[in-house]
């Protein structure tokens, strides 16, 4: 089975019991190994008191996103930590893009940077995701 082929049947096998991203309005764009890409449009039911996408929402995204790269090598990971720093707001209509990319592993550990942007490509958010494999498996191999 090739590094693709395994990523793509994690994923499915997570994006299988994700019932909060797909609450959320989110779509799995992209997976392969270390990386994944995720999205969703802003709607008024993602806006604060501002009128703008609730950091929250954004957060999700990007941890969906993290989630996704860091489990591509069908060995179960949590996130151990995470930070993010807000850019410039979402607002309404916005269709807004995670796109993580695992950049260390090692043992147990992982870190994961994600990008948050619109569709125009401009930067919204930043987030470093840390991660820890625990027991199991997406998949018998």
């Amino acid at each position: 089975m090739t590094l693709e082929e395994i990523a793509r049947r994690s994923a499915e096998a997570m994006w299988a019991r994700d019932d909060a991203s797909k609450w959320l309005g989110m779509s799995l764009d992209t997976v392969g190994p270390g990386a994944a890409t995720t999205s969703f449009t802003v709607e008024k039911h993602h806006t604060n008191g501002h009128d703008i996408c609730h950091g929250g929402y954004i957060f999700t995204l990007a941890d969906s996103a993290f989630a996704f790269a860091c489990n591509s090598h069908n060995r179960i990971a949590v996130a151990q930590h995470n930070t993010i720093t807000f850019v410039a707001p979402g607002k309404l209509g916005d269709r807004l893009t995670a796109t993580a990319r695992e950049i260390a592993q090692y043992g147990r550990s992982g870190i994961c940077d994600v990008r948050v942007t619109n569709q125009d490509g401009k930067l919204i958010a930043e987030f470093r995701g840390a991660s820890r494999t625990i027991e199991g498996k997406h998949f018998e191999e």
